[in-house]
């Protein structure tokens, strides 16, 4: 930086703004801009020493400096533009998913037991037996389905809305507990189930979609598995 303070000490800019606002630039007082460092380059060359002038590699080192700033500048332009689109394309989605039913990534469901409620469970490897418990908001077992047998995969189930004495449970919001034996020792399970979105929380700092979920709180969009009507 001593070197382009120099350069402009020495130079013939008269214009003290134009001076000024390049000496800040170059000590440090603003960022130097593509501008600024052009009217930097025009001025050493023109005040270069006739019979010392500016070696070619140092000018062709300088022009090269020059383009990379260039380009630096642009890339920053069609991030902010990319950006910009991404943040109009996220509120667009968000308004999409209001009101829709989706499959998410959750042990809560709230439940109209008129209806039977279908959901599942991921199976991390083949086990013997699965189950899945089924807890109303007093923390009360109301229910166990067995599931027997399952491989590797997705191992769907469907409660009817009864309890263990067949009666019809009220509708509310209930717990899914799913757990099986794996090399001996008892393992959660995890489970996708239904749930309608509410609204959309949208990050302003470009960061993930969260679907808050009626009588469930929020969830992040990566959680759901399907998205329905």
């Amino acid at each position: 930086m001593s070197v382009i303070s120099d350069v402009l000490a020495n130079s013939s800019v008269t214009n003290t703004t134009t001076k000024d606002s390049l000496t800040s630039a170059a000590t440090g007082g603003q960022a130097l801009g593509k501008d600024a460092f052009l009217q930097l380059l025009v001025t050493q060359l023109k005040n270069q020493n006739p019979l010392d002038p500016q070696d070619n590699s140092a000018f062709v080192a300088q022009l090269a400096q020059f383009s990379s700033l260039e380009g630096i500048t642009t890339l920053n332009e069609t991030v902010s533009g990319i950006a910009g689109n991404y943040n109009s394309s996220q509120a667009l989605q968000a308004s999409s998913l209001v009101g829709r039913s989706v499959i998410a990534q959750t042990d809560k469901a709230v439940v109209d037991t008129s209806k039977s409620l279908n959901g599942t469970v991921v199976v991390p490897t083949s086990v013997s037996a699965a189950t899945v418990k089924i807890t109303n908001s007093a923390g009360t077992v109301i229910r166990t389905l067995e599931l027997g047998s399952q491989s590797a995969g997705n191992a769907s189930f469907i409660w009817d809305g009864k309890d263990s004495s067949g009666a019809v449970a009220p509708a509310g919001t209930y717990t899914f507990g799913a757990s099986t034996t794996i090399d001996g020792t008892n393992t959660s399970l995890i489970t996708y189930l239904p749930a309608t979105v509410n609204s959309v929380t949208i990050s302003q700092t470009g960061g993930e979609l969260m679907l808050n979920l009626a009588g469930l709180g929020s969830v992040a969009l990566s959680k759901v598995q399907t998205i329905g009507l």
